[in-house]
């Protein structure tokens, strides 16, 4: 019997990920943030030729089982280069990133299972002249983007995917083997990305970096930040060092927020219930409920929110998203 599986990692640039002075090419034209890539990933060759998204890595295996053990096992997968769009005037080019060579170390493996684990990425096509914290100070080249992504296949055809590291900047989406989104990296830090990460301090050289991954957010919140972020009213971008909380349970409040960056414990009563990533609606209860938040929203890493008003979206809506935060009534 042979299996199959696999997990997949979009990276792309959201709206408002680019900080200070390096926003000036995005804000004026000549360069694009991205579009969320979506529930359901596609057709990959179609997305990295189209300039959807900037890189995707395909960790794709297959183990054959007989009697019961592994007798054999491959990788399938790759990584995948996209394409950067530059607009001058009416014309819009296409620039394909460098491609960095894939990572895939000999898999792990017994008769019960094996873990493979590859790493792909590349650079982005054009140059990013900037400061560094250390030796040489100054870069033109731009940093590297990556993901190295783990997958433990069974010999009872089951699988585990994992996250086992990912550049600081973009973000990255991650999809199951039927193209699912099941995760996201939940930090960006374009800083530390642009900052620090050359030489050594990349899978090509000596080192990986960490990645904080969380659960994905409703269909429905996915489409209300759509609304929140391109609606026609701007909404006002607040920063949260971590530790710090967004808000207090007991206090008014009318606002509600769309958390772009980072990670929120939501606590009730000093308990922590649940931690949520990028792309979750919060404060919602609190428009809804007579202006009490019902819970204390406290960052758990840096984080970026989006402050919007409830004029925004409908109560209905609203009552929608409310209804799948109920945590403390969850066991």
């Amino acid at each position: 019997m042979r299996y199959e599986s696999a997990i997949i990692s979009v990276s792309w640039i959201p709206s408002e990920a680019v900080p200070g002075m390096m926003r000036l090419p995005f804000d004026l034209g000549p360069v694009h943030y991205d579009d969320p890539p979506g529930d359901q990933i596609g057709d990959i060759p179609a997305l990295t030729r189209s300039g959807a998204v900037r890189f995707i890595n395909e960790l794709r295996a297959w183990v054959e089982v007989e009697d019961g053990w592994i007798v054999r096992h491959g990788h399938l997968g790759r990584g995948w280069i996209g394409r950067t769009k530059i607009g001058f005037g009416t014309r819009m080019f296409l620039f394909r990133a460098i491609a960095m060579r894939d990572i895939r170390p000999e898999p792990e493996a017994s008769k019960l299972a094996v873990r493979f684990v590859q790493t792909a990425g590349g650079r982005p096509p054009l140059p990013l002249p900037r400061k560094l914290n250390r030796p040489p100070f100054v870069q033109i080249m731009p940093p590297v983007v990556w993901t190295t992504l783990g997958l433990t296949m069974k010999a009872d055809g089951s699988s585990t995917p994992e996250v086992m590291g990912a550049s600081p900047f973009p973000r990255h989406w991650i999809y199951d083997a039927a193209g699912k989104l099941i995760q996201k990296v939940a930090v960006t830090d374009f800083k530390s990305w642009s900052g620090d990460i050359f030489g050594e301090r990349t899978p090509w050289g000596s080192e990986d970096s960490p990645a904080f991954v969380t659960e994905v957010e409703t269909a429905l919140e996915r489409e209300l930040s759509q609304t929140i972020m391109r609606g026609g009213t701007k909404p006002q971008i607040r920063t949260l060092p971590a530790g710090k909380t967004l808000v207090e349970q007991g206090q008014p409040g009318e606002a509600l927020f769309l958390l772009l960056d980072g990670v929120l414990a939501v606590e009730v009563d000093g308990k922590s219930l649940a931690e949520v990533g990028p792309g979750a609606i919060l404060g919602e209860r609190a428009v809804l409920e007579g202006g009490t938040r019902t819970a204390t929203l406290r960052a758990l890493t840096p984080v970026r929110v989006a402050v919007a008003t409830a004029e925004q979206i409908s109560p209905e809506a609203l009552a929608e998203v409310a209804s799948g935060h109920r945590r403390e009534e969850k066991p």
